[in-house]
């Protein structure tokens, strides 16, 4: 039933979106529209605005029209995007349309390197007011052509691209100085081109890209429907003067690319954070531009990342935490539900104040964790990942892209929402006690005793499940490190990387370690519990509240210390995920065994148990 209900919702939303196209273009006095356009001249810089806007000179191509010989540039569009193509250019260009006009946003071609590409030839396929289909020819030197479709439907913000045969990848021309890599399991993987001195970065391929534009006024979105190869990015410039110049993005087989721009003023934020800002609540020079899920991606001490999704304060000044992909925000701890402030306890983390937020005028703060394990030092992004209840139709989100261009079927699969959905079994150890000492404090143990077996039933199916889950945790663990052994044997020249890997792996068990004492064994939990049935049930002597307080804290003891270690070794495992991903980054020849250790590390971080704070 949940499955079919996640699909539903992405059923609906994808047809909400479609309807926004409309309605956005309504809003503007814009008909929705694809239209196809022969200049008659062949511009040798790229269009202006004003050019876009007022076509003097242009001549439409009828509706339905095949036929047409063009005398100058082709330029197609709809009531979001822009795309031209002149001879003159690298590639296809690539402009989003907002109120203030037209703007350029990327340049579009086959990847093809050491040779100098020239458009040749654009035949239509289709030309209607819903859709435009052309096939572009490039042609190089040496007079090899290279093929791509393009598709532009009526009120997308984003353009299908289908290669020839002999097109393997798409060159995507963007300035920025961050790409994101957005992960829906652990945290974003992010470059910083001001913190990469290599010409040419290999990113993991998950089938997305974003790019943040200079101005925050847009994020180029990279959706492919495979992810059989790795991504490139290629980097220029020295200082702060460094950026992405472009990046290339593998077809595959049978593969197609979207390419989307979203053109939204503050559609994106960054801050640099100093170790000076700890425990600091700092105003963002940031208003949202519309209501969304918001996150945040800080960079740690370590360089890592860590991803948070930003509270929203209501109008009555309390906090709200939205969910995602369908799923509850709610992690089901008491002590994240109770708190109508900022103040939030997970495991791992303890208690803190929850560093990131927008208050009730849409302002955004952040407040970097202090006295914490985890240090935030470097620049904090912000992005809209997914829409909510009173997101406008008009606006856009990451994963509105998603969903718009992968369909639901594909998109259910890609972003595995079956493995988002947290587990949770019984009640945890400290529910069982206060429900228990209440119980035996108000002396009514025998007409309770249907609610004591329930209690004690529920609190034993708990810690066997966290305890399973973390005995998971550790076979995945020794799984790993004797896959990883077998690889420094076969490649000795792999070592140092290994080595890493391997020691961020042992964190499991070191962990596991370090708390044995305090979860004792499964049988001593059970022992426990049989010790309550035995003793208890039914007791009714002056001590009879004592020696329920006392076994009901040895079962805290154990929840709790489970609680904490189960947390700990996803944090240990989302670190080892991270880490394989950012290694790429430097060196592309380890990139099949980190995809591999990352590949790994998504099937043991499926399907979280709640105490687990897979979101914060």
């Amino acid at each position: 039933m949940k499955s079919i209900n996640i699909i539903f919702i992405c059923s609906i939303t994808i047809i909400v979106l479609c309807m926004a196209s409309a309605v956005n273009s309504q809003e503007m006095n814009v008909e929705p529209f694809t239209r196809l356009y022969d200049t008659m001249h062949n511009s040798v810089e790229a269009y202006t605005s004003d050019a876009l806007i007022k076509r003097n000179g242009w001549i439409e191509i009828p509706e339905d029209k095949t036929d047409h010989s063009f005398d100058g540039n082709v330029v197609f569009m709809n009531d979001k995007l822009a795309l031209a193509m002149r001879s003159q250019s690298k590639g296809v260009e690539l402009y989003t349309c907002s109120k203030k006009g037209y703007t350029q946003r990327a340049i579009i071609a086959p990847a093809i390197d050491d040779c100098k590409l020239i458009q040749d030839s654009i035949s239509i396929e289709e030309n209607n007011q819903s859709v435009i289909l052309l096939t572009a020819a490039f042609q190089t030197n040496d007079k090899k052509k290279y093929i791509l479709k393009f598709q532009l439907n009526m009120g997308q913000v984003f353009v299908n691209i289908k290669p020839g045969d002999d097109v393997e990848s798409l060159r995507v021309y963007a300035d920025s100085r961050f790409a994101i890599l957005p992960d829906f399991f652990a945290d974003d993987i992010v470059i910083d081109a001001m913190q990469l001195p290599a010409e040419i970065v290999e990113l993991p391929s998950e089938h997305f890209l974003i790019q943040p534009t200079a101005n925050r006024d847009a994020m180029l979105i990279s959706v492919c429907n495979t992810s059989e190869q790795d991504m490139k990015v290629y980097l220029a410039g020295g200082d702060e003067e460094r950026r992405i110049t472009y990046s290339d993005i593998f077809f595959g087989k049978e593969g197609e690319i979207w390419i989307s721009a979203i053109d939204t003023p503050g559609i994106w934020h960054s801050r640099m954070i100093e170790k000076e800002d700890e425990g600091k609540e700092i105003p963002l020079d940031w208003d949202i531009p519309f209501p969304a899920l918001w996150r945040v991606d800080w960079q740690c001490a370590s360089q890592l990342t860590d991803s948070w999704e930003m509270l929203v304060q209501q109008p009555d000044g309390s906090y709200h935490k939205y969910g995602w992909l369908g799923n509850s925000a709610d992690f089901g701890q008491s002590d994240w539900l109770r708190k109508t402030n900022r103040q939030r306890w997970t495991t791992v983390l303890g208690l803190f104040l929850y560093p990131c937020w927008i208050d009730k005028n849409g302002k955004g703060y952040v407040q970097p964790l202090k006295d914490n394990i985890v240090q935030f030092a470097g620049p904090a992004i912000f992005y809209p990942l997914d829409r909510v209840a009173n997101t406008p139709l008009q606006a856009y989100t990451f994963t509105d892209i998603v969903r718009m261009t992968l369909g639901v079927g594909p998109c259910k699969y890609i972003l595995d929402l079956e493995g988002q959905k947290k587990s949770y079994k019984g009640i945890a150890t400290c529910a069982a006690r206060t429900k228990l000492n209440t119980i035996y404090e108000e002396k009514r143990q025998k007409q309770s005793r249907k609610d004591v077996e329930q209690a004690l039933k529920d609190v034993l199916a708990f810690v066997k499940h966290i305890r399973g889950r973390i005995n998971e945790y550790i076979e995945f663990g020794h799984v790993t490190i004797d896959y990883l052994q077998i690889q420094k044997q076969e490649h000795p020249e792999w070592g140092e990387f290994i080595d890493e890997m391997i020691e961020l792996t042992k964190d499991i068990d070191r962990k596991v370690k370090e708390r044995k004492n305090e979860i004792n064994t499964p049988q001593y939990a059970e022992n426990l519990v049989m010790k309550f049935r035995n003793e208890l049930i039914d007791y009714e002597e002056k001590d009879a509240l004592e020696k329920c307080k006392k076994i009901t804290a040895g079962l805290v003891k154990i929840g709790g210390n489970q609680d904490e270690l189960v947390g700990e070794c996803r944090v240990a495992v989302k670190r080892l995920r991270q880490r394989a991903g950012l290694t790429m980054a430097v060196n592309p020849q380890l990139a099949n065994l980190a995809k591999e250790i990352r590949r790994r590390t998504q099937t043991i971080l499926r399907n979280p148990t709640s105490y687990e704070a897979p979101r914060h």
